[in-house]
């Protein structure tokens, strides 16, 4: 009997947990894993999880970059009738599926919200008969809370309940405790994937005005929802910079605003072409003059594989320091240069597209194999599910 998996992944203002998820399914089935992946936010057409059963929770997503308050379909705030309605979707789709392996995205080092059902639903697997093996996907940079009792709690519950953390990064890079000391104390259940990344691609080539250009700059924003400051300090530098005269295509996100899009000074001027999606963003990397975007992790991979020059800014609103560190990183192996983002300017963004020109993008020596490897170990769990794991 194969084995079966069951993936919780809820994201609420960027794309990027989505995308990750989406390549990490693909490794999964690719290994001949059944994957139920249970999704908690908004539709993205784009992403699809073709291949896997999905079960769709009540979507919530966040108001704005605070993740403060959670809205639910309507746009208005979740509350408690809703919490328990959807809590016990989840425990009764467990109980169905009865799955080998419980793979649960981020929590509880973060997503604490949904800690309402997630407990519950660690409750009940922990004390299953037939108990699943409960394993934790992580990124490769993680957020300290500003109330270091609250890590205290995510560190006991992932000793409780978690039989092993995987970290989807490479210690050579960036060991998971320069982000969040406190991880430390569960070093015996973290497990190193290597970083989860799409497949090297081909170089995309001319395909009429809406295919690619060898030497244009790309300008990626992720999922859009907080990337407007970035497209518009683009389109500002493009003629102030050395790649003027290059074409530019702006790719604004499926969750760009849809006022803010409106309120663009369209038509682009000549030689700038504007996209919401492009599925094939590693291709276009690959064969691109110039990388202009956040410093997600999903983007910062595309980047690395294609071996692109990059400028990099990286999303710091209300204390987010995951992207900050990721792209300093980079900039300090030479792969970027970064802007800060409260001194984001035509100027300052101009600038610092001249210099990332001189760039040398050697290859970084870390593993990209992520998604098998994470494969490779929710594999393995599923010959020894059941039973008491302590």
């Amino acid at each position: 009997m194969n084995c079966r998996v069951m993936f919780y992944v809820q994201h609420l203002l960027g794309i990027g947990h989505l995308k990750r998820a989406a390549l990490l399914a693909d490794g999964l089935l690719d290994a001949g894993i059944d994957v139920c992946v249970v999704l908690g936010g908004r539709n993205v057409p784009e992403i699809s999880f073709e291949g896997c059963s999905r079960v769709l929770l009540p979507a919530v997503h966040a108001a704005d970059a605070t993740f403060k308050l959670l809205l639910d379909e309507d746009g208005r705030p979740i509350d408690d009738a809703w919490r328990d309605r959807r809590a016990a979707r989840l425990l009764s789709e467990y109980q169905s599926l009865q799955p080998d392996a419980l793979l649960i995205e981020l929590f509880p080092f973060g997503r604490r919200m949904f800690a309402f059902e997630l407990m519950p639903l660690l409750d009940l697997a922990r004390s299953a008969r037939r108990r699943p093996r409960i394993l934790c996907s992580l990124r490769d940079i993680l957020v300290p809370s500003s109330r270091p009792e609250r890590d205290a709690r995510a560190i006991a519950c992932a000793r409780m309940y978690f039989d092993q953390v995987l970290v989807h990064g490479d210690p050579r890079l960036v060991p998971i405790e320069a982000s969040f000391p406190p991880i430390a104390g569960i070093a015996d259940k973290l497990l190193y994937t290597g970083y989860v990344a799409a497949e090297a691609a081909t170089p995309a080539r001319p395909a009429g005005s809406r295919g690619a250009q060898e030497g244009e700059v790309i300008v990626s924003v992720g999922g859009g929802a907080v990337g407007a400051s970035l497209l518009r300090a683009a389109l500002a530098a493009k003629p102030l910079c050395r790649l003027a005269h290059h074409p530019w295509r702006l790719i604004t996100g499926p969750n760009f605003p849809a006022q803010a899009l409106a309120e663009a000074d369209w038509p682009p001027p000549p030689g700038v072409f504007v996209e919401r999606w492009r599925a094939d963003l590693p291709a276009l990397l690959s064969a691109c003059a110039l990388s202009i975007s956040q410093a997600g992790y999903n983007t910062v991979m595309d980047v690395l594989i294609a071996g692109a020059r990059a400028v990099l800014v990286p999303f710091a609103e209300a204390a987010e320091s995951e992207q900050t560190l990721r792209a300093q990183l980079l900039e300090r192996h030479g792969r970027a240069v970064v802007v800060n983002p409260a001194e984001l300017s035509a100027e300052s963004l101009a600038a610092a597209i001249d210099r990332a020109m001189s760039l040398i993008c050697d290859p970084l020596d870390i593993n990209y194999s992520g998604a098998r490897t994470t494969a490779q170990i929710v594999e393995a769990s599923c010959t020894t599910a059941g039973g008491d794991r302590g």
